[in-house]
C-alpha cells in the first residue's frame, strides 16, 4: 500500500491519525470542509498538543471541492451524522478496487456497506481522547484502544496492512476478526458519555458521583440487551466491561465497571466528551440520532424497551435546541427515567 492514504475528515480522529502518518513519512492527503483548517494543515502545519505528544506536522489538506483523483484506501473520520453526505462526496474518488475504513463512533459500517457494498467496507474502533481546538490545532489527551478488522468477511492482506499503519499511531493496536463486538461495546460506553454531556461536569466527576450511577448502569444495560438480542458479545476496553451490563449481571459488577471508567478518565487531559464540546463550545448538533437513536430503533425491532436511551435522545435534543441547559437538573430528568 504505497499509494496515498486519503483521510476524509481532519478533525480530532482523522487529524491525529494524519499527523502521525505524515510524520512517519507516509503519503497522506486529508479532506476537510473547514477551509481555514485545511489551509493551516497544509501551510503552517497541524499541531498536536497535550500530554501524550507535542509536534507540528505539515499534512496536505484540501476541501472536498478541491479533491482530484481516485484512492484505494479512504479513512472516513467524520461525525456519524455526516456519514451519508461524506459517502456521496467521496464515492467518485474511491478506486474500483478500493475500500473505506470507518474510523468513527457508531455503526457506520452498516451505512457504508449499504452504499458501497460489504466488500468495500472495513471496520475500526477508536477510543483515544482528542479534541479539535481550532484551525491547525488538535489536543491529544490520552491514548486508548484502537482496533481494526474486516466488517464483512475474513481479514486478509489489506486488514493486516491497515493494522500495521494504525500501529504507527498506537503501538498496542489490535487486529480482530470480530470488529462488531468492539463497536457494540463502544455503543454502551458511548451512551454513558452522551449522558455525561447533560451537565458541565467532567466525565470523571460524573462517573464518580454515586447519585448518578443508576443512569450509567441503566444505559449500559439497555445497549447490552440489544447486543445480546442480536447475538453479539461485546468486548471490553479501557475500563468498560460489557459483561457487567449484560442480562443477568449483578448491579455490583456494573458499579465496578463505572468506577473503572472514572479511574481511566481521571488520567486524561481530555476532561469532557466530544459530545459535551459540541453542545457547550461549538454550539452544534451532536451525533445522538446516529449513535443512540439507532440503538433504540434496533431495540424496538427486537421488542426491547429502552426508556433510558429514548429519554437521553430527547434531552440531548432539548439542549441542542435551547429548551434546556446543561445542568444537574437536566441529568436528574434522565435518572428519574432509569430503572
Amino acid at each position: 500500500m504505497g499509494e496515498t492514504l486519503l483521510i476524509w475528515g481532519a478533525g480530532a480522529i482523522g487529524g491525529t491519525l494524519g499527523a502521525y502518518w505524515a510524520r512517519a513519512g507516509l503519503d497522506v492527503l486529508m479532506v476537510d470542509v473547514v477551509a481555514e483548517h485545511a489551509e493551516a494543515c497544509s501551510t503552517r502545519g497541524l499541531t498536536i498538543e497535550g500530554p501524550v505528544d507535542e509536534f507540528c506536522q505539515i499534512v496536505p489538506t484540501v476541501t472536498p471541492d478541491q479533491l482530484e483523483g481516485t484512492y484505494s484506501c479512504i479513512v472516513l473520520a467524520v461525525k456519524a451524522h455526516h456519514t451519508q453526505a461524506a459517502l456521496r462526496d467521496l464515492t467518485p474518488h474511491l478506486a474500483d478496487d478500493g475500500y473505506v475504513l470507518s474510523a468513527q463512533n457508531g455503526l457506520n459500517e452498516l451505512f457504508i456497506a449499504r452504499s458501497l457494498g460489504e466488500a468495500r467496507t472495513m471496520g475500526c474502533f477508536v477510543n483515544f481522547g482528542a479534541d479539535w481546538h481550532g484551525a491547525g490545532r488538535i489536543l491529544f489527551g490520552n491514548r486508548g484502544a484502537v482496533v481494526v478488522g474486516e466488517a464483512y468477511g475474513d481479514n486478509g492482506d489489506r486488514a493486516r496492512r491497515m493494522h500495521e499503519l494504525l500501529s504507527i499511531f498506537e503501538p498496542d493496536a489490535v487486529l480482530t476478526d470480530d470488529i462488531w463486538a468492539y463497536l457494540w461495546g463502544k455503543l454502551g460506553y458511548g451512551a454513558m458519555l452522551f449522558a455525561t454531556a447533560l451537565t458541565d461536569d467532567s466525565m470523571t466527576a460524573n462517573f464518580d458521583d454515586p447519585a448518578r450511577t443508576r443512569a450509567w448502569v441503566t444505559l449500559g444495560r439497555e445497549v447490552m440487551s440489544v447486543a445480546a438480542a442480536r447475538n453479539v458479545m461485546p468486548k471490553g476496553f479501557n475500563g468498560f466491561e460489557p459483561a457487567a451490563f449484560m442480562p443477568g449481571a449483578s448491579y455490583a459488577d456494573a458499579e465496578a465497571s463505572v468506577a473503572a471508567l472514572a479511574e481511566f478518565n481521571r488520567h486524561t487531559a481530555k476532561t469532557h466528551s466530544g459530545i459535551w464540546r459540541d453542545l457547550a463550545v461549538r454550539k452544534r448538533p451532536t451525533e445522538v440520532d446516529a449513535q443512540i437513536g439507532i440503538i433504540a430503533e434496533v431495540a424496538a425491532d427486537c421488542g426491547i424497551g429502552t426508556p433510558g436511551l429514548q429519554a437521553l435522545v430527547e434531552l440531548i435534543h432539548d439542549i441542542e435546541q435551547g429548551r434546556r441547559p446543561q445542568s444537574p437538573e437536566t441529568l436528574k430528568l434522565l435518572i428519574d427515567r432509569c430503572n
